[in-house]
């Protein structure tokens, strides 16, 4: 059996904690473990560096082999430099709509129509608390234009089959007065990072 710090651990990002242990799943990628930081740090990205930080230090201790299941996430740079001072690697792309579409579908998706507000499959079902409590639009309803008015559609990039969470994106973006897209992504550069990344430890 691989010594305990041996194993490959996975800091991960709580919105993607179900896709994160998914590919660990179907991949039967044993020897990898997943912890995750708390799902709000999405509406704070300015917290992540930090709270990425402190999980490290103290995982570097327990894990020769660490790796970040967070993308930039809005962190303009500061989360790389945190993982940069300590030879660790992330998911790739400025956020998790990048690598779950992959980088070329993004872009593409992106020059065809830059004011595009995009969900997950995770964004949608907890849409009412992340986005539309999160920006407080439950109690101040006519800020929406404000956060909104320059964003024209709404796209849902879905990583699993699932009618009720497009109906539930659908209706996200009949709230948000935007144009509704949706494309099935799956898990993308997620998935193909995270294996990529298991095979190099001896399992």
């Amino acid at each position: 059996m691989i010594d305990q710090r041996d194993r490959l651990l996975v800091i991960a990002c709580g919105a993607l904690a179900k896709e994160m242990l998914d590919v660990v799943r179907l991949n039967t990628l044993d020897w990898v473990d997943v912890e995750c930081l708390p799902a709000r740090l999405h509406n704070t990205p300015e917290l992540i560096p930090a709270a990425v930080e402190e999980r490290l230090d103290s995982a570097l201790g327990r894990y020769r082999n660490v790796f970040v299941g967070y993308a930039d996430c809005g962190t303009g740079g500061l989360l790389d430099k945190v993982l940069e001072a300590r030879g660790v690697e992330r998911l790739p792309g400025a956020h998790c709509y990048e690598f779950f579409a992959t980088s070329g579908d993004f872009a593409a998706m992106h020059d065809q129509e830059p004011g595009t507000f995009y969900l997950t499959d995770f964004l949608v079902k907890h849409f009412e608390r992340l986005v539309w409590n999160g920006l407080g639009l439950d109690r101040w309803p006519h800020l929406r234009d404000d956060y909104f008015g320059n964003y024209k559609r709404l796209v849902y990039l879905s990583q699993v089959e699932s009618p009720h969470l497009v109906e539930g994106a659908r209706a996200a973006a009949t709230r948000l007065g935007l144009d509704f897209q949706h494309e099935t992504v799956g898990y993308g550069e997620m998935a193909t990072t995270l294996v990529s990344l298991a095979s190099r430890v001896p399992a």
